[in-house]
């Protein structure tokens, strides 16, 4: 954005660098995304922008770019829009007094929980024992820090759940299932373990599994984790741990034979094709499909596979021969009990064929079947679980440039600084300005650098979009100069700190209500690493 382009809507790229080479995400390191751009890429994580519009009455960190990506967020916003339960659920590791950049996991769940979600919030005290080596009397009293800081900026606790993972035997018994369908080699794929890692961490990995899981419980429904990128890699675990525990695998079919994922792409564009090579498209051979594979351009039918795959589709097709090629919906029985696999096979209409270890439909379409599979196993005893989705948002960049870390003070603004504290912070930050008044006055401030700016766009504006766009444009503008822009930040983060802390000694009553022990007296020692 250049100075003769005022911002039509505010927006922060986090003040970080762009063109890196490697994206790691450790969900225990303290590595800055150096280009959220490629986590798009080599990940999968989604654009939030594609879902934007369909988001009723976003939370000002959506509208302005804080909230970049997305897995699958679609059903829990289809949910929210036609007023059905969803759930939305974060956890904090007690490793030191929460901070402004917590505050936009907290602001997440609240906002989720005022558009109607089942609301959760979870201190990860295990995982903090396990993986970051603090004793149990710190846990205690950051526990209590980070709770009161949530009630405070607005969760609520009659309507919500607040839970410490080492005092929920619902969860631990969820995480004892999880971990049967868990193994090392994945522990050591994803998160790099190997035979030093502790295996009380290795244990919190699959506690925070159940977490992820654990608002569908009772009830499968859409459930979205608000986390930075870092966490990523346990919802791609959770996500490949839930559809493990479903009694059913529901996959689209085209003949008695089977296909893995690719070959499947290449047998769908056959059956799509039918018109150009049947001689009766209403009733299209395997043969006639293996001839049309074997010649066909895939590429412009959008099936970019390798060509051993289109070989072994070919071969496929041709030991079928004269079978129809009939596209249908294909229940797999993965660990059903006989009396839900017959269960499901009564509850399908239409059309059906029943085999040994699967049974064909071809009335449904894929999310017809997802559904009545789920119903069908929740009835019979299994949990019937959707797979969650989630929402990531930018790191907020250090006071001092960097990523903002709880072990660095001055990088940070706790939530329990004084605020004077908190206004000489602010004044002692780095800026995104030019070296001199006049270079800033004649090429602008460089706003989408600026920590800052930051402040302004993540937190003190607060759902004043005006206000913000207003800073932002007087600063790319040269209107603004440093000074005088720390100066009102400084003042607005003080009156912010002032009535955050008034607040929290106000839920200090509501969080001693709670059935929550803070006290615990826990005997152990640290885990070694």
């Amino acid at each position: 954005m250049t100075r003769d382009e005022p911002a039509e809507r505010i927006r922060t790229d986090g003040g970080t660098a762009q063109g890196a080479d490697e994206v790691a995400l450790d969900p225990w390191g303290s590595s800055t995304i150096a280009d959220y751009r490629k986590l798009f890429e080599e990940f999968g994580i989604e654009e939030f922008d594609e879902v934007l519009d369909e988001v009723p009455n976003p939370h000002y960190l959506m509208r302005r770019g804080v909230i970049f990506g997305h897995r699958d967020y679609r059903p829990v916003l289809e949910a929210m829009r036609d007023g059905d339960d969803f759930a939305v659920l974060s956890g904090f590791m007690p490793t030191g007094d929460p901070h402004i950049g917590h505050k936009l996991v907290f602001d997440e769940i609240i906002w989720h929980q005022q558009q109607g979600g089942d609301a959760y919030g979870l201190i990860a005290d295990m995982e903090a024992h396990s993986a970051r080596g603090i004793d149990w009397e710190e846990i205690n009293e950051h526990s209590r820090d980070y709770l009161l800081s949530l009630i405070a900026l607005g969760f609520d606790t009659e309507e919500g759940e607040l839970y410490r993972q080492s005092d929920n035997d619902r969860l631990q018994r969820l995480a004892f299932e999880l971990g049967g369908k868990a193994n090392f080699s994945e522990f050591e794929g994803i998160y790099g373990f190997d035979g030093e890692t502790n295996i009380s961490h290795m244990q919190s990995v699959v506690t925070q599994m159940a977490d992820i899981l654990y608002p569908q419980l009772d009830e499968p429904q859409p459930t979205v984790i608000p986390v930075g990128p870092d966490q990523d890699p346990h919802v791609r675990f959770a996500r490949d741990l839930t559809t493990r525990m479903r009694f059913f695998k529901v996959t689209e079919a085209f003949a008695s034979f089977e296909l893995d994922d690719t070959e499947r792409l290449v047998v769908a564009a056959a059956y799509d094709a039918r018109e150009e090579y049947a001689e009766d498209p209403d009733m299209p051979r395997c043969g006639e499909a293996a001839d049309w594979v074997a010649d066909a351009d895939l590429d412009a039918h959008g099936v970019l596979v390798a060509e051993s795959v289109r070989d072994s589709a070919v071969e496929k097709l041709e030991n079928a021969g004269m079978e129809p090629l009939r596209r249908r919906i294909r229940f797999f029985a993965r660990q059903a009990t006989d009396e839900a696999f017959e269960a499901l096979i009564e509850d399908i209409e239409g059309e059906k064929r029943r085999y040994d270890q699967h049974i064909d439909a071809f009335e449904l379409d894929v999310a017809e079947a997802e559904e009545l599979a789920r119903e069908v196993e929740a009835n019979h005893g299994g949990y019937g679980f959707i797979p969650p989705s989630s929402i990531y948002h930018r790191f907020m960049t250090g006071l001092t440039g960097g990523k903002m870390s709880s072990s660095i003070p001055a990088s940070h603004i706790s939530l329990l600084d004084d605020p004077e504290d908190g206004y000489d912070k602010v004044k002692s930050a780095t800026t995104g300005g030019r070296d001199t008044a006049e270079e800033q006055r004649e090429l602008g401030g460089e706003a989408d650098k600026c920590p800052v700016y930051e402040l302004y766009a993540y937190l003190l504006t607060g759902d004043d979009d005006e206000f913000a766009k207003e800073v932002y444009d007087e600063c790319v503008n040269g209107e603004r100069l440093c000074g005088g822009c720390k100066e009102q930040a400084a003042t607005l983060m003080r009156e912010f700190l002032e009535d955050h802390q008034e607040k929290r000694e106000e839920a200090k009553d509501v969080l001693d209500s709670l059935d929550i022990d803070l006290e615990t007296e826990r005997r152990g020692v640290a885990a070694e690493h």
